[in-house]
């Protein structure tokens, strides 16, 4: 299965969220729907996240967590150069319109409308322009994967946050997978975790999906990766890490063959397998209060692990398998 059918599934029949909101499209009147609550923004309307927060978020009971914000106008761009994003926009531009959203011609007009922002852009090599305009008007920013296409970019976005005091908060979906938040992380030994990677030309190979394995795995392991190996087949790619207490780790990125998330997890005591992924609901879950409270669930020395973990997998990748350190 292709990526792009692999998120439609996904979509259709994985999310999961609050039981209160109601998932049939409907048209919403986007004057009721506003009144006294938290304005939320988008950018971008090339990812079908854009469309699952916004359904989960709008048509949300007044009485539930979800209630108490609206997604209320969104910027459609979203990259104008991957084939995958361009088919996407002009229909996902329709459909959240169905949802009391309007749509807007910048940036800039969209921060006038709103309190807090998804940066939901499809192509990471955008997310540092598109970022900087959001922090620089110290608007709570949620920034989905990849939060940048490189470890600099990343750097750069989280130096700014920090200058302008605004909260950025970045995360895979993956990070809360079935049973990965309820593991006591200090007697995390090492994991095997796998995921979808297909890759795409305007990426490094981790960055387009499968940072959502990494994620995982340095949801488990920590930020203290201090060497990446890339084992690179037909197929399928290992991205083996080492941590600097001397633990091990590896993510399969799965390029053919069956589409699915997953891992082993080994602790001091005990194996876990770790279960289903539920959709993006639970991610939603912790953005919502992110906005609220303005602290990230995930701090950001994590964050740029990731980014590091990805680009020296590349650079191992082009090494034809040679250990390549982290930058830190």
């Amino acid at each position: 299965m292709d990526r792009k059918n692999f998120l439609l599934s996904v979509l259709t029949l994985g999310v999961s969220f609050p039981t209160k909101a109601i998932l049939s499209p409907l048209h919403v009147d986007p004057i009721s729907l506003t009144r006294d609550k938290k304005k939320i923004g988008i950018i971008g309307l090339d990812s079908t996240h854009a469309i699952a927060f916004t359904k989960a978020i709008n048509t949300a009971t007044s009485d539930s967590l979800y209630g108490q914000f609206s997604v209320v106008a969104a910027y459609p761009y979203g990259s104008k150069t991957i084939g995958l994003s361009m088919e996407r926009i002009p229909k996902f531009t329709t459909e959240i319109q169905s949802y009391g959203v309007s749509i807007v011609s910048s940036i800039e007009q969209l921060l006038k409308q709103v309190d807090y922002v998804f940066l939901e852009t499809n192509d990471g090599n955008l997310h540092l322009q598109q970022a900087l305009e959001v922090i620089q008007a110290r608007k709570p920013l949620f920034i989905d994967k990849p939060i940048a296409n490189s470890y600099e970019d990343a750097l750069k976005i989280m130096a700014a946050a920090r200058v302008h005091r605004c909260p950025v908060f970045s995360s895979s979906s993956l990070r809360y997978i079935v049973g990965l938040q309820d593991i006591d992380k200090n007697k995390v030994i090492g994991a095997d975790v796998y995921s979808p990677a297909v890759t795409d030309p305007s990426h490094k190979d981790l960055y387009w999906y499968g940072i959502h394995g990494v994620e995982m795995l340095f949801a488990l392991m920590g930020p203290d990766c201090t060497t990446v190996r890339t084992v690179q087949e037909q197929g399928t790619s290992m991205y083996i890490g080492q941590w600097d207490d001397g633990r091990i780790a590896s993510v399969r990125g799965i390029r053919t063959g069956k589409d699915d998330f997953g891992g082993t997890v080994f602790l001091k005591d005990q194996i876990i397998h770790l279960g289903q992924f539920m959709g993006y609901g639970p991610l939603l879950d912790h953005i919502l209060p992110f906005f609220l409270t303005e602290v990230s669930p995930v701090d950001e020395k994590e964050t740029l692990a990731i980014c590091a973990f990805i680009d020296a997998a590349e650079q191992s990748k082009l090494a034809e398998g040679a250990s390549v350190k982290l930058k830190k």
